[in-house]
């Protein structure tokens, strides 16, 4: 009997993949273990390994595809089963799948509950349901046994019509001048998990402007000191951001408030402050993390994130390697960005949104005196955040930016 090739799941929330390259073609002889294919998903590309040895063929998805999570995308036969790069015999009829019916095929109790008018949901689509008033028995769950999950509430809610627009007030794009791009995807998944996040997250925001006076002078000192390799390069070169990344991972242990996660059901305590941070890539974003932050150098920090950066534009991350995390920093001051707000990513309770130092004259004892200053905008999810806890967390941050010594204690 061949052998099926199928879509493995790779990443916990992952319902679909997107083939990006083929390794082999139809007709291949193929060993186990041998890479076949790249998926991509909304986090990595991956490859994914031959299962057995033999000839490849029935390949069902061609480069560019999104397949659902367990689809056959191609089958291996043995030896006399294919001669040729044409399957000479196509691959068994997969089993078709009957509706599931509360009155037949569901397990005792789940059918049970539905014909009693209770509909096993996950507390998130209950309240999402009761927000936009919808009916569960309306909307079909894709969870296990039939659960309904979030998403499925999501997709019963009815989009909000846009106001008419004449053509007088706007002009329509022509075929000449426009292009139509394929989404992928990371692109889809960043769209459906940030609009759920916009939708279902109270967020709340508080800003402080740092003064950066005594964090570049400790740079510059740092770097300078930086021991040579046997390259003769520095070990180390720390940039603006590494100091953020630790001045919020002391923040979240002396604000131990802060450092939560909403789960519905409870709050989850964290003891550790794991910090993402956001990685633009071609297409997307990683938000690789930083884990322990609070217990590691500057100087480790910063090769750490080198690495994971690095790896992130190569989509070589591991699934643990952007998975959790209670916070994150998104950091466009390079791009000259002065001030901006982010939106929260789940699992994470808050986001901090940091712009660029700006040269500006403040008053020092009544004289115009000119400063280095960054603004940073925290976002905090209020069902596990008081503002109150938002703005001491935000304290102790900028309390560590513009004493940057307390960092090295």
């Amino acid at each position: 009997m061949p052998v099926e090739v199928i879509l493995p799941k790779v990443d916990m929330d992952m319902a679909t993949g997107t083939i990006a390259i083929w390794h082999v073609k139809e007709g291949d002889a193929v060993k186990k273990g041998m890479p076949l294919f790249d998926i991509e998903t909304d986090k990595a590309a991956m490859e994914v390994e031959c299962p057995a040895d033999g000839i490849i063929g029935n390949i069902t998805a061609q480069k560019g595809a999104v397949i659902p999570v367990g689809q056959a995308v191609a089958y291996i036969y043995q030896a006399g089963e294919t001669s040729s790069a044409t399957v000479a015999t196509p691959p068994p009829a997969l089993p078709q799948v009957a509706e599931i019916r509360p009155d037949a095929a569901l397990p005792n109790v789940l059918a049970a509950q539905v014909a009693a008018g209770q509909f096993p949901a996950t507390p998130m689509a209950r309240r999402i349901a009761r927000q936009n008033n919808i009916d569960l028995k309306n909307v079909k769950g894709s969870g296990p046994r039939g659960r309904i999950v979030a998403a499925d509430v999501q997709s019963h809610i009815a989009p909000v019509a846009a106001p008419p627009v004449s053509i007088s007030q706007t002009v329509l794009p022509t075929l000449e001048n426009q292009t139509t791009l394929p989404i992928d995807g990371m692109r889809r998944t960043i769209a459906q998990r940030l609009t759920l996040s916009k939708q279902t997250i109270p967020h709340f925001y508080l800003t402080a402007t740092c003064d950066l006076t005594n964090l570049l002078a400790t740079r510059a000192n740092l770097n300078a000191r930086a021991p040579h390799g046997d390259n003769k390069a520095p070990l180390w070169k720390l940039s603006i951001n590494d100091f953020v990344i630790k001045a919020m991972a002391l923040a979240l242990r002396q604000v131990p408030a802060a450092n939560v996660t909403w789960n519905e059901t409870n709050i989850i305590q964290h003891h550790t402050s794991d910090v993402g941070v956001a990685v633009s890539v071609e297409g997307g974003l990683f938000t690789p993390v930083v884990r322990s932050a609070e217990t590691k150098s500057l100087s480790v920090i910063s090769n750490e994130m080198k690495d994971l950066a690095t790896r992130a534009r190569a989509r070589k991350l591991q699934t643990a390697e952007y998975q959790g995390g209670t916070t994150a920093i998104s950091n466009l001051g390079m791009f000259g960005i002065e001030q901006f707000t982010a939106i929260i990513n789940p699992p994470h309770t808050s986001i901090l949104a940091v712009g660029a130092g700006i040269e500006r004259f403040v008053p020092v004892k009544g004289q115009p005196v000119l400063r280095t200053q960054m603004t940073c905008t925290l976002s905090a999810d209020h069902r596990a955040v008081d503002g109150a806890v938002a703005a001491q967390l935000l304290a102790a941050f900028r309390s560590f930016i513009e004493e940057p010594a307390l960092m090295l204690a």
